[in-house]
């Protein structure tokens, strides 16, 4: 392909992808195949002369698109959104075009100082505290992860290595090993699963804290499985608090946590992957407080910000802790700006959130938070006005946790009716022993209109499956 070509092709491709997401309403949101449908589709090696790009474009709708989840469907309410809009599409382009890989400074200054500069102005957003900021010559800073996932494990490696060089400081006859041995890292029992991962990953123990009623990890919880564990020789060194959980968005008490880490020498790292795009709201902000007790903080701009995957932002208050945990520079890597500000930085990812945060502004962002907010409103007082469900959480943000009354498999068997029914795609959870629905605002284009249908939908399958199974139950007694 020739300049010429991709002149023409990238002009048909952009026709395309606006196609799809301008109609993706009317496709099925969730695909009808099974596990293994697309090998017998392709050949069976690449091919060894070149194809026509018409040949390629035309297996997009027979082979890729029947075995597509349509995430931004305003039918999808699985999950948590994945951020998409026109603006990041095109930096996306961009960023493809340029195609620099930004490991240093001298590799590619503007990818560097761009990240850099672009998080400060979401750290502000945000109102995040200064130390956080890399601005005015600070130690602290951000850095564009691809993950959430990667962020927890990047601050537990870090925080091992802060916690075994204090310790080896205090008492130089342990040896590493013997340190790692005894180090403890904690989350709440409703913390993502990525959290043990980083532990597995790490080789260090993991405990659960055990959550509240409303699904949060206090103060108390926390100081009583420290007390037990220094008891026992063990040396507590990471927790991991979580800003809107995956089952049911719920908040762990940071006001109470952070003094508790902070005096215990703990390294507090916040995952708000979710919930933090909701903090540039003001009413929305209270849900942060107690962050400026935290060593990091990471939320994903690519779930509910408009920038599509991935973006995960991540800020350290001490920029040091983590460069000082991962630095190896051999030679070829060496230049004469070194201190120039550059850690973990791969794909050139800000350009999509300088294109998104410059061309819908804070109000514009603000609005589409706002807007999901109050669809999940909308679809809880539905659910509420029927009395046959329950509302199981809280509903802070844009997820809804909801039931029919009664026993986990009637709920399962609602489930597997939405699903297989393939109008609308929802996913559960598991709060305490209750088999829980999770209906969660995700698509940019979805209104209230799909809203109520999903409703509509959900309580007519709901009619249905329990004139079933008052019949089963009827012919059970007759028996």
């Amino acid at each position: 392909m020739d300049t010429a070509e991709f002149r023409k092709r990238g002009k048909e491709m952009v026709d395309y992808i606006a196609d799809y997401l301008e109609t993706i309403d009317k496709r099925q949101v969730f695909p009808d195949v099974e596990p293994g449908y697309l090998r017998p589709l392709i050949a069976d090696c690449a091919p060894q002369d070149p194809e026509s790009f018409e040949d390629v474009f035309k297996d997009i709708e027979k082979i890729i698109m029947p075995g597509v989840t349509h995430w931004h469907s305003p039918y999808f309410f699985a999950y948590f959104p994945a951020a998409s809009s026109f603006p990041a599409l095109l930096a996306d382009m961009l960023c493809g075009g340029i195609g620099c890989v930004g490991f240093s400074w001298a590799a590619s200054p503007a990818c560097t100082e761009l990240e850099t500069v672009v998080l400060d102005w979401l750290g502000k957003m945000i109102n995040l505290p200064e130390e956080f900021l890399a601005e005015k010559d600070g130690q602290g800073g951000g850095v564009i992860q691809g993950s959430a996932s990667e962020a927890t494990l990047i601050s537990l490696l870090a925080a091992r290595t802060k916690t075994i060089r204090r310790v080896q400081s205090e008492k130089p006859e342990l040896t590493e090993a013997d340190i790692m041995g005894r180090l403890v890292a904690y989350a709440s029992d409703q913390a993502h699963t990525s959290v043990e991962r980083a532990a597995l990953i790490g080789g260090v123990k993991i405990k659960n804290v055990s959550s509240d009623d409303a699904f949060s990890v206090c103060g108390s919880a926390l100081k009583k499985v420290l007390d037990e564990d220094k008891a026992s020789g063990l040396i507590p060194f990471f927790f991991c608090a979580t800003l809107g959980t995956t089952p049911c968005c719920s908040f762990d008490k940071l006001l109470e946590l952070g003094p508790i880490c902070n005096k215990e020498n703990i390294w507090m790292h916040i995952d708000a992957a979710y919930a933090g795009s909701a903090f540039i709201c003001p009413e929305f902000r209270h849900l942060l407080n107690g962050v400026e007790f935290a060593d990091s903080f990471n939320f994903n701009p690519h779930k509910w910000l408009l920038v599509n995957f991935d973006c995960s932002a991540m800020w350290v208050k001490k920029r040091s802790d983590l460069i000082g945990a991962f630095k190896l520079e051999p030679l070829y890597l060496q230049h004469h700006h070194q201190d120039s500000g550059n850690f973990i930085i791969k794909r050139f990812r800000s350009l999509k959130l300088w294109f998104v945060l410059r061309m819908y502004g804070v109000t514009g962002l603000q609005e589409h938070i706002r807007k999901h907010v109050r669809l999940s409103h909308q679809f809880e007082h539905l659910v509420r006005q029927d009395e046959r469900f329950e509302i199981c959480a809280e509903v802070i943000l844009g997820l809804v946790c909801f039931r029919l009354k009664g026993s986990n498999e009637l709920n399962e068997a609602l489930l597997k009716s939405i699903n297989e029914a393939k109008k609308i795609h929802l996913v559960p959870c598991h709060l305490r022993e209750k088999f829980v629905l999770r209906f969660a605002i995700c698509s940019r284009t979805v209104e209230s209109t799909h809203v109520k249908s999903a409703w509509q939908h959900i309580s007519q399958l709901a009619t249905d499956l329990l004139k079933t199974w008052e019949q089963n139950h009827h012919q059970q007694k007759q028996q």
